[in-house]
């Protein structure tokens, strides 16, 4: 083994003092920033290579480099390279295994380049790789939602407004509700693409260089579409790290949103799901309690994901341009979203799959709070022409009128309605179908069943 003949930090030279224990220990970020071994190898292959065919390097040099990073890079693999907080981050605890790996030669890996953009330019490429890894599960969530949704086309359910009754609906279109939001994080996801895919490596610290690079041939190497336009806002920008971030919040609360709802819907007092053992837990002192522990934990971490996107945008908000070490947190910020984003959508999964409406008590309970008085009011517009304000005043009135009496829409007597409304004949009580309500809706969008099963078998298409 060669032995590195400048073991000391890079900037050793200009700054002759140690640095305290204190600021190293803060200052270092390979704990966090290590987990971006494959990526900054990866680039700094590519930047050797494009360094080599632009003939500032000469290939037996090229050569030596790429050897050592493809060493460096099965030590870390298979967990035999040693980190260490001296060398402070992932760009300089490489490079200086790649001096005691192939000598002085290591010295020529950093030409032409500053740990300002080769840092953006690995976060760029693992976030790129991430969003992929977020869009196959969001496939397996929408999957698991609309299987979910076939088995449940004709499972009526009340339609909540204000967490109260409000028309009835398809279990399997309240569900459907959930595949837009996730199809609309998936979107948010790809089209953040267009800002990932632009190629920082090569604009320095900030102004360029002077060395005859070709920031063409690394943006294609390393999968990138086009080179970034300006050197100072490519070593500022962050905002791809906000869109990152802001998709991940979003996403976080849809889960947030539908755990909620089957929080709700699995309490005793609604009692609109069942919840398999193999999601729940007990208490510690009542022995009955079956509790949806993890629909909480998808609930709350929420909160995590959208203090982490408000703590990158206070970070950025007082920031001149172009680089300052506040920067540094950008990458723990990330991994901890992105990290909570996953498990979450993992739970989610295992929760769709373990999840049963209980279809008596949601039929049930759709039959419950004059839930029809809408159909009815519609009905007297679409029949008697009446104006749709009148008709909802009349309906107002017969809803008054079964209060009264205790009784359900369906359970008034004709000569109780014609005593509101002349017009009405015993057509009217199919009105107060549940079955009949739902599928009434055909308008693109609704709820009726054939709306609910043509959306299904649409969505299965589009996969």
């Amino acid at each position: 083994m060669v032995k590195n003949k400048n073991n000391q930090a890079i900037w050793n030279t200009r700054i002759k003092d140690k640095s305290s224990g204190l600021y190293q220990k803060i200052g270092s970020s390979i704990n966090v920033d290590k987990k971006l071994y494959k990526e900054d190898i990866a680039g700094s292959i590519a930047h050797v290579e494009m360094l080599f065919k632009q003939k500032i390097l000469t290939f037996k040099v090229k050569n030596k480099i790429i050897y050592g990073l493809n060493k460096i890079e099965k030590e870390i693999f298979k967990k035999k390279f040693h980190f260490s907080d001296k060398n402070e981050d992932i760009h300089m605890n490489i490079e200086r295994r790649l001096f005691q790996i192939i000598g002085e030669d290591a010295g020529y890996v950093h030409t032409a380049r500053s740990r300002n953009d080769q840092i953006i330019t690995d976060l760029k490429i693992w976030i790129k790789s991430s969003s992929k890894k977020i869009d196959r599960i969001l496939n397996d969530v929408i999957k698991n939602l609309i299987r979910l949704a076939e088995k449940n086309i004709y499972t009526i359910m009340p339609g909540f407004t204000h967490l109260k009754n409000a028309q009835a609906t398809s279990f399997a279109h309240y569900l459907l509700a959930y595949v837009e939001m996730f199809k609309r994080d998936q979107r948010r996801f790809k089209n953040n693409f267009d800002s990932l895919n632009e190629n920082p490596l090569g604009v320095g610290a900030l102004t360029g260089t002077s060395f005859n690079i070709d920031r063409d041939y690394t943006s294609k190497k390393l999968g990138f579409k086009k080179s970034t336009s300006n050197s100072i806002d490519t070593v500022s920008d962050r905002d791809f790290v906000l869109d990152f971030l802001y998709s991940i919040s979003l996403c976080s609360l849809h889960i947030s949103r539908i755990a909620e709802e089957l929080i709700i819907w699995n309490s005793d007092a609604f009692n609109l799901i069942n919840l398999s053992d193999k999601i729940v837990t007990g208490s510690s002192i009542m022995p009955q309690k079956k509790n949806p522990d993890p629909l909480e934990f998808l609930r709350g971490k929420s909160g995590t994901t959208f203090g982490n996107l408000f703590s990158m945008l206070t970070i950025l908000k007082g920031l001149p341009l172009s680089y300052f070490k506040d920067l540094q947190d950008d990458k723990e910020i990330v991994f901890k979203s992105n990290d909570t984003l996953i498990d979450s959508l993992k739970i989610f999964n295992e929760i769709l799959k373990n999840m049963k409406p209980n279809k008596k008590r949601m039929l049930e309970l759709a039959d419950y709070g004059y839930i029809t008085a809408t159909d009815l009011a519609d009905y007297l517009v679409k029949n008697h022409s009446l104006s749709f304000r009148k008709a909802y005043q009349k309906t107002s009135l017969i809803v008054n009128l079964a209060e009264k009496k205790g009784k359900k829409l369906s359970d008034l007597s004709l000569s109780d309605l014609k005593k509101i409304e002349p017009q009405l004949t015993k057509d009217v009580f199919k009105v107060f179908d549940l079955k009949n309500s739902v599928n009434s809706k055909k308008s693109y969008g609704g709820t009726s069943f054939d709306n609910v099963k043509k959306m299904i078998i649409k969505y299965k298409k589009n996969d």
